[in-house]
């Protein structure tokens, strides 16, 4: 969402009758941003005040829904590089790997806990195969980017900015910090 007045921001949600959490976070950035709102800003920001307390525009929550396929990934990945991290000197992102896989697979959403019932097992029914083979996709991009050195250690200060200035020379040789 591009920057957008206050008024703008409660126009939209009393045209719409919701205010969303995009909405929100951008009514919060301009009152976070300005030394000081306007008459008009303050009144606009009453005017929504008035609207969420009578119904008239309902604030969305942030989180209705849940994907199922994240939990189902994640203990997936979550599995298997314990299993590997076990066995070997390697140390792997379960972070990168879930959402290496993630990219790979269809959302499962639910609203409920029935929903997200029956997403769990129409996953295990049809896609457990899939998760498996993308996680484990996943898991071999890993360890080949960790065996070329490309990736960035838990480092303090000086050593990151080193490895940092390393990747940019080694990926980027041609670019010039313009002064």
């Amino acid at each position: 969402m591009s920057v957008m007045s206050i008024g703008k921001i409660v126009e939209q949600a009393l045209q719409d009758g919701y205010l969303t959490p995009g909405m929100e976070a951008e009514v919060g950035r301009v009152c976070d941003h300005a030394s000081e709102l306007s008459i008009e800003e303050y009144m606009a920001l009453d005017r929504l005040m008035g609207a969420l307390l009578t119904g008239e525009v309902v604030a969305v929550p942030r989180k209705q829904f849940i994907n199922v396929m994240e939990e189902l990934v994640l203990t997936e990945a979550i599995a298997r590089v314990a299993e590997i991290e076990a066995t070997s000197e390697s140390s792997l992102d379960v972070g990168d790997i879930a959402a290496y896989a993630l990219n790979r697979l269809p959302p499962l959403y639910a609203t409920t806990e029935e929903g997200a019932t029956y997403q769990r097992q129409r996953a295990q029914d049809e896609l457990q195969e899939l998760i498996a083979q993308q996680v484990g996709e996943a898991i071999s991009r890993n360890i080949a980017r960790s065996n070329s050195g490309t990736v960035l250690t838990k480092t303090t200060g000086n050593e990151l900015l080193s490895q940092v200035s390393a990747l940019l020379q080694a990926y980027a040789p041609s670019y010039e910090q313009k002064a």
